[in-house]
């Protein structure tokens, strides 16, 4: 309903644009997946036409990125998370909360896909980064550390000291997060 209020309105009008994007989400989180592709596609495509800010077109790419991972379409995910990343990084520094969240996303896409190799010398890169910037009890840098976890521990080819290092940075990751957000926070359940 709330589309077909704007619909009519021209590209350039402020509040089309926002009930696009609210279409997007709403799709995403009722899991019309498929539906929300096609609203994040046209919504980056108004976005390049139009020409929006860097930033808002790395935001919308990004919502683009997590509806191909979700509809299992890794590859593409992978190409717009590792080009969100080197963007944003580019754009934001290394130490802006943003980059950050964008590495994580991008690493979290390298495991999905189980390319070990290139996600753990990203995570522990950007993970030294988080501790510094944000500290270790900021949300994106729990994910970053369970992720590096994740690295050492799912990799069928790790040595034995590569499974202890990931089972003790999960242990102190759980402990930390737990502290910190509370036993019944959704990512220490």
């Amino acid at each position: 309903a709330c589309w077909k209020t704007y619909v009519d309105r021209p590209e350039t009008d402020k509040l089309r644009q926002v009930a696009m994007n609210q279409l997007g989400l709403g799709l995403s989180s009722a899991e019309h997946h498929a539906d929300a592709l096609s609203v994040n596609e046209a919504q980056l495509s108004m976005g390049r036409r139009l020409g929006y800010a860097e930033y808002n077109m790395l935001a919308m790419q990004s919502n683009l990125a997590l509806t191909y991972e979700v509809l299992g379409r890794l590859d593409e995910g992978l190409r717009l998370r590792q080009d969100v990343y080197s963007r944003t990084l580019k754009l934001l520094g290394k130490e802006h909360s943003d980059t950050l969240l964008e590495a994580n996303n991008y690493a979290h896409c390298l495991l999905s896909l189980r390319r070990f190799d290139q996600a753990r010398p990203l995570l522990l890169k950007t993970l030294a980064v988080a501790q510094r910037a944000l500290d270790n009890g900021y949300e994106t840098t729990l994910r970053l550390s369970w992720h590096y976890a994740r690295a050492l521990y799912e990799n069928t080819s790790a040595t034995l000291d590569e499974l202890r290092e990931g089972v003790t940075t999960l242990e102190e990751t759980t402990q930390t997060a737990r502290r910190v957000l509370g036993g019944a926070h959704p990512l220490t359940t």
